[in-house]
């Protein structure tokens, strides 16, 4: 495993090769915002808020996808780094229904966080309001596609975690929509083993616990990183004494 040295703000340090420019970032104690990220998943750099200027690209790049090279001059809270990421919360919120006010994740979510971080007090954008399905047909949790944001942490975990792949995309575009199975509803999956994982990751109120009311639903992740560890230990393989 080779050594690679790279610039960060102006600071010379280094890493491994095989380590993302996001995992470099945060080692060095830099805050960078996510919500499509989650240690134990899969990357997918689909929200884009963990985007940096590299010196020599013109256009920015997600450092969670992003591999480091020898010699690589990183700025990571520039102007136009710190517009861009809030051009893209706007447009996460125009895009569907979040009415914090009347959230079960109200004060606990991910996307509102990272709105209040970087100082967004507004919508720039026309307000699509979509007319979006609940489905409340599982008997534990539901799901309300106003509050997705397509981050996938739902059909990675469920599929790389669990190993049941329930959920998956269908639709392009902002016709995107997660479908458990072959969209038919959750409650009638025969794949969905009702673990709740998939709820436990969603970075906002689109997965939730039937019963949870206004600022009531806490999502815990620290579960996914105890499980990815064990199996990587093989802690509990059959054959270990």
């Amino acid at each position: 495993m080779a050594v690679i040295t790279l610039t960060i703000n102006d600071q010379m340090v280094t890493a491994q090769d095989d380590q993302s420019l996001l995992d470099v970032l945060r080692e060095q104690g830099i805050e960078i915002p996510t919500l499509c990220h989650l240690e134990g998943l899969s990357e997918r750099g689909g929200c884009r808020l963990c985007v940096v200027e590299i010196e020599g690209s013109n256009r920015l790049h997600a450092s969670c996808t992003a591999p480091i090279q020898e010699g690589m001059v990183v700025h990571t809270h520039s102007e136009r780094i710190s517009a861009y990421r809030k051009m893209l919360l706007e447009l996460l919120f125009a895009e569907r229904n979040h009415v914090c006010a009347v959230c079960v994740m109200n004060g606990h979510c991910e996307l509102q966080s990272q709105a209040a971080l970087a100082g967004m007090d507004h919508v720039r954008y026309d307000y699509l309001h979509p007319d979006l399905p609940m489905d409340a047909s599982h008997n534990l949790f539901v799901l309300d596609q106003n509050r997705c944001i397509l981050c996938t942490r739902c059909v990675r975990v469920c599929d790389e975690v669990e190993g049941a792949h329930t959920w998956d995309l269908m639709g392009r575009g902002i016709h995107s929509n997660v479908i458990a199975d072959l969209n038919q509803p959750w409650g009638t999956s025969e794949s969905c083993t009702s673990c709740g994982k998939c709820v436990q990751v969603c970075p906002t109120g689109a997965l939730y616990a039937k019963g949870a009311t206004v600022a009531e639903m806490e999502k815990q992740h620290n579960f996914l990183r105890w499980i990815v560890e064990g199996r990587e230990k093989q802690q509990w393989s059959r054959g270990e004494r």
